[in-house]
């Protein structure tokens, strides 16, 4: 059995400058979805799956953050300091690698949400544990259909093989699985620590280490089977308050 990810990254040192003016006086992680904090959400969703330990980088408002984040007992918040400059998600995760110690992890984005499909149905990150392989998988990425997403009006970035492997392109249609059709990325990933091998230094995108897997024919992919939302705009916000409004499970 593959080891699970006890540990996660949480992006959270962008500056939201689609979020404004929500984000004119407090950094995005902080946005309030239904009355909750977007990384309070986003630490519950890890928590359920056994993570111990999360570190948050911050730059934009960082002490803002800091201040939320001080004091909690489970999981363990770690911070990663990027006030003297942004390092892209690539170099923020790079810098924090000591940080998430040993063994494959999360990296989890601060503005993606997600409904798990019908009532009772399987846990998104369980499944995505569950599909983990090392062996074979330098990164996972949870994918969603560009055409039924919330807050996404963009073609989509991967194309998912019948296997799962992932390659860049563009495809026609989709049906919420990997089917040869193009998917989005939906802001989360499981990663081993190889996939930053050799890395760029400094500042760089996840994208430059996803294409160098591509070619290795080690990232892959899970269709997500519910509603996903990318709450990247005070439009986008509203329009998951309008699904999420009056659900007990939120």
């Amino acid at each position: 059995m593959s080891p699970r990810p006890r540990s996660a990254m949480i992006l959270g040192a962008g500056l939201g400058t689609r979020m404004r003016p929500l984000t004119d006086d407090r950094p995005k992680p902080l946005v309030e979805l239904a009355g909750r904090a977007l990384i309070d959400r986003t630490l519950a969703k890890l928590q359920r799956v056994g993570v111990l330990r999360v570190v948050v980088n911050v730059h934009y408002r960082a002490d803002q953050l800091e201040a939320h984040l001080a004091g909690r007992k489970y999981p363990d918040v770690l911070i990663s300091n990027e006030r003297a400059g942004l390092l892209d998600t690539g170099g923020g995760v790079g810098r924090a690698l000591d940080l998430l110690g040993a063994g494959p992890f999360f990296i989890h984005n601060c503005d993606t949400f997600w409904v798990d499909g019908e009532a009772g149905a399987e846990d998104t990150l369980e499944r995505m544990v569950a599909l983990w392989d090392p062996d074979r998988m330098d990164s996972l990425l949870l994918l969603a259909d560009p055409a039924t997403s919330i807050g996404y009006d963009g073609p989509g970035d991967f194309i998912c093989g019948a296997d799962g492997r992932l390659s860049r392109g563009r495809a026609e249609g989709s049906d919420g699985d990997c089917d040869g059709a193009a998917m989005v990325f939906a802001g989360v990933s499981i990663a081993d620590r190889r996939l930053f091998d050799d890395a760029p230094g400094n500042a760089y995108s996840l994208n430059v280490l996803w294409d160098r897997a591509i070619a290795a024919g080690r990232l892959f992919g899970l269709g997500h089977q519910g509603t996903w939302m990318h709450i990247g705009s005070p439009a986008a916000l509203a329009e998951a308050e309008r699904i999420l409004q009056g659900e007990a499970w939120r």
